[in-house]
């Protein structure tokens, strides 16, 4: 990259005209935009991810760089965090159920605390691992409950 000198054409973008990009090494680069001169640094390049990481004028920015298998990953909809639809929620130890934070009918994201357990003189908040909709709380509050015992049905 040193010694060379890339023209990006940002007519169809900015509306601006042309800059130019002069690598001075490896990791520091100058850059011509709209007569002014902005100097630059590659902080970090992750290859693998087509991240790179460059401070100019001592403002640090991240650059994605798409390619065509993005665009195909996202077409085929793989691209989207896989979430877990809830079924049921059994009770994950043997214990006393304090509260419940959801009632039904209630919409529950994963990560959302569904109720606290007792469980050796402590309190375990049980968070959703999932999402779904309330549709039955099955155990009562306050009520001893073994391990696996079906606690909350959920849509």
């Amino acid at each position: 990259m040193a010694g060379s000198t890339y023209i990006i054409d940002g007519a169809e973008k900015t509306q601006t005209g042309v800059s130019t990009i002069e690598w001075l090494d490896d990791t520091f680069f100058t850059i011509h935009f709209l007569g002014q001169t902005f100097n630059g640094e590659v902080v970090s390049a992750n290859i693998e991810e087509q991240l790179l990481t460059v401070k100019i004028n001592h403002r640090q920015f991240e650059i994605k760089k798409k390619r065509a298998l993005d665009d195909l990953i996202a077409a085929l909809g793989l691209d989207k965090k896989k979430v877990k639809k809830l079924h049921q929620l059994k009770s994950p130890m043997p214990g006393r159920i304090l509260n419940y934070s959801v009632k039904p009918g209630d919409s529950i994201e994963e990560g959302s605390p569904l109720l606290t357990l007792e469980a050796m003189k402590m309190e375990n908040v049980i968070k959703a691992e999932g999402e779904g909709v309330v549709k039955a709380i099955v155990a009562e509050d306050l009520s001893v409950v073994e391990k696996g015992q079906l606690l909350i049905e959920f849509e």
